[in-house]
């Protein structure tokens, strides 16, 4: 029994909805991924002094964007969420 590869991809939350964002999203779906995640990191090394923005709304505007490709982030940060921690 033959099975198609899955392929996957990262996309970083670095650029501004409006900015190119969406197109970065429906490309990722044109290309055929049938993944795409994000981090939901506060930041990163090599991104610290730009932009990083929050995977959850990320995640909701790539959804609108997209109708095939599956969405979810490869970690996710509960600490600044908790109603705990606050």
């Amino acid at each position: 029994m033959a099975t198609s590869a899955r392929l996957s991809t990262v996309i970083l939350p670095i650029s501004r909805w409006n900015d190119g964002e969406r197109e970065v999203w429906q490309r990722a779906e044109e290309l055929g991924f049938h993944t795409a995640y994000t981090y939901d990191h506060l930041s990163w090394r090599t991104f610290r002094d730009g932009p990083w923005f929050d995977a959850l709304p990320t995640l909701t505007a790539a959804a609108s964007a997209t109708s095939r490709m599956r969405l979810g982030t490869l970690v996710t940060s509960v600490k600044p969420r908790s109603l705990i921690a606050r």
